[in-house]
């Protein structure tokens, strides 16, 4: 994902929404606390898109609590073991789990980047393999007359992948349906 201005994943990941804490009084911003009208109270908690959280945060108005998708909860479930983590049902609008990470390291201090980096490498890192094996093996799970208790578990992870994945996913299988059908049309194929 890129941090450009007209990206499509850049801006559902910064409408992702993080509760902040305001540290003072700011007039007539009321509103941003769910439509009341007047002065929005200092220790206000907020839920405040991320683009409009860089202003606060970075102004100093507000501190940021680290979104649930983040939690030590999640963080312990993805090193028991990756791939049985839902990335997908952590963030809403096609689930941008990688990308809203990626803002939010923006925000925290240098140490908290860092381990939240190594959360979403390591994630990326367990998962990818399983996901270029199933966009390999895609047509061949469904080629099959009944589900298998495998196909379940490859379907379960299939519908938990974040948005990065399944871009990933499909591109890994239009190269496996490509590179096929040049085996098919080769020399070796017609053998």
């Amino acid at each position: 994902m890129e941090d450009d201005y007209y990206n499509i994943e850049s801006i559902l990941a910064e409408n992702q929404k993080i509760q902040c804490t305001f540290k003072i009084d700011i007039p007539e911003m009321g509103h941003l606390d769910g439509g009341k009208a007047g002065d929005l109270k200092a220790l206000t908690k907020a839920q405040i898109p991320l683009w409009m959280a860089y202003i606060i945060i970075f102004s100093d108005y507000a501190d940021f609590t680290v979104p649930p998708p983040f939690s030590a909860r999640v963080r312990n479930a993805l090193n028991a073991e990756p791939r049985s983590v839902r990335l997908s049902s952590q963030v809403g609008q096609g689930g941008l789990w990688y990308g809203f990470g990626r803002m939010i390291m923006n925000l925290l201090n240098d140490n908290s980047a860092k381990e939240l980096s190594g959360v979403l490498t390591t994630t990326f890192r367990a998962r990818l393999p399983e996901v270029i094996d199933q966009a390999q093996h895609f047509a061949s799970l469904h080629a099959a007359a009944g589900p298998s208790s495998g196909d379940a578990g490859a379907a379960a992870f299939r519908e938990g992948m974040d948005g990065t994945e399944r871009e990933l996913f499909q591109l890994a299988q239009d190269s496996a349906k490509k590179t096929k059908a040049w085996y098919e049309t080769s020399e070796r194929g017609r053998r």
